[in-house]
């Protein structure tokens, strides 16, 4: 199995993810692109020792972004919504 830290990148909090995780008890991370659910479920398990029922992904395109003249464009990128069982929680998330 793949390092769960190398799976899992970062933890994503916007309005919309904090609204989501008080109400339906899901959190939303960035994961490597490479990453299926089913590992992605394993790392957020072992990662915050919690139960997972449920990993929606999605793949993000990057943007093309222009400095005068010159264009390039941004990393694609993976974003995961996981949903944890009842009574479940990541203590990161609270404040």
């Amino acid at each position: 199995m793949k390092n769960p830290r190398n799976i899992v990148i970062a933890p994503i909090v916007t309005e919309k993810s904090t609204v989501a995780n008080e109400e339906k008890n899901c959190y939303t991370f960035r994961v490597s692109i490479n990453a299926n659910k089913i590992e992605i479920k394993k790392a957020i398990e072992k990662i915050f020792d919690v139960k997972v029922l449920k990993v929606n992904t999605i793949r993000q395109t990057g943007k093309v972004k222009r400095m005068g003249r010159y264009s390039g464009k941004r990393a694609d990128w993976k974003k995961a919504i996981v949903k944890l069982a009842e009574g479940n929680s990541i203590a990161e998330f609270e404040l």
